[in-house]
């Protein structure tokens, strides 16, 4: 793979990053096919596996941990932190006390002595922002951590805390993670134009729209069983019937196009995010080793600028399929304490 620089870290990262949220409880349960799975990548050319500690609570990087023995050194590990990891109001968020806390759990779940990159997986609206970069700061220091980024951050909290750090001399955030495909293209109206502004590494989660752009949906059909549509349809707005509807729609005019480029519906999709000028690597979450297979080389993919014009003109630039694809919510809307005296 032709690698790409992750943002102003100098650090080298495959164009495809290795997702894990599948690997456990949440999707395979088999240990030796996640193994595979792993191995597999590695194999192939990706040395970016990204994870989190609340990916199965914690399992996920366990996995990770016991299949990457061995291979650390040709591993740029990403794991994250903030989400909570049961009900206690203190085994989650981004304060200092729980950081402290969270990187010594990953750490030991992982079988690492570092990590080379570590998120903040949601924006917490409970704790200042330098109180987040001054813990991450002295973990820097410490080489427990080598770079530090957040994942799903607004612009606005993207700016603000890059001023944050300047000002009271903190290490900056180096990357953003956030949602984006062809289906869900918010992220193109600030939040990218905001990363290249900053010279941030942008690692993009769902390039594939929760399965949507895989072509498994279709019309007058009912999902497969071991589908997320069918697992956590809630969520993938599977029983939304007008955005069901407009999705597949949409894939079946993108498979058009696909075929018309010689590209799979997959190779299409990711082969779109990875065009964007502040897009440094798609993390791809495959759940089994037959996915990851169907997935590897999009990497080689270069869409034509009639391909593009073609997609702008089914999904307009900035648009979003359904609304409910941002990735994160901010508090506010969601909880009328936060709007009401």
């Amino acid at each position: 793979m032709n690698h790409r620089t992750l943002g102003r870290t100098g650090i080298q990262v495959s164009p495809l990053c290795l997702g894990t949220m599948m690997l456990g409880a949440w999707g395979n349960t088999d240990p030796d096919e996640c193994g595979r799975i792993v191995a597999t990548a590695l194999d192939a050319g990706i040395n970016m596996i990204d994870t989190a500690d609340v990916y199965a609570f914690g399992e996920s990087e366990e996995i990770v941990g016991r299949a990457i023995r061995g291979r650390r050194d040709e591993v740029v590990l990403a794991t994250k932190f903030s989400s909570p990891m049961d009900g206690s109001p203190d085994r989650r968020g981004a304060s200092r006390r729980w950081i402290m806390r969270a990187v010594e759990d990953s750490l030991r779940r992982l079988g690492t002595d570092h990590i080379d990159l570590y998120q903040v997986h949601r924006p917490d609206p409970l704790t200042d922002v330098d109180e987040t970069l001054g813990a991450l700061s002295d973990l820097v220091r410490q080489g427990k951590v080598r770079a530090i980024g957040t994942s799903s951050f607004p612009a606005e909290e993207v700016v603000e805390a890059q001023w944050a750090a300047e000002r009271r001399h903190r290490e900056r955030f180096a990357t953003e993670q956030l949602s984006y495909s062809i289906l869900a293209r918010h992220a193109e109206a600030a939040v990218l134009p905001v990363a290249e502004r900053y010279n941030l590494g942008v690692l993009v989660w769902s390039p594939l729209n929760g399965g949507w752009l895989t072509g498994k949906y279709r019309r007058d059909t009912v999902p497969p069983a071991d589908s997320r549509a069918t697992r956590n349809a809630d969520h993938f707005d599977f029983r939304a019937e007008d955005v069901r509807a407009r999705k597949l729609d949409l894939v079946e005019k993108l498979e058009a196009l696909a075929a018309q480029a010689g590209l799979s519906l997959i190779h299409l999709a990711l082969g779109f995010v990875l065009s964007h000028r502040a897009v440094t690597s798609a993390v791809i979450g495959p759940r089994t080793l037959e996915q990851l297979k169907g997935q590897l080389g999009a990497d080689a993919v270069r869409l034509s600028p009639d391909v593009l014009d073609a997609i702008d003109a089914l999904v307009p630039p900035g648009a979003n399929v359904s609304p409910d694809d941002v990735g994160h919510v901010p508090a506010p809307l969601t909880d009328p304490a936060l709007r009401r005296r």
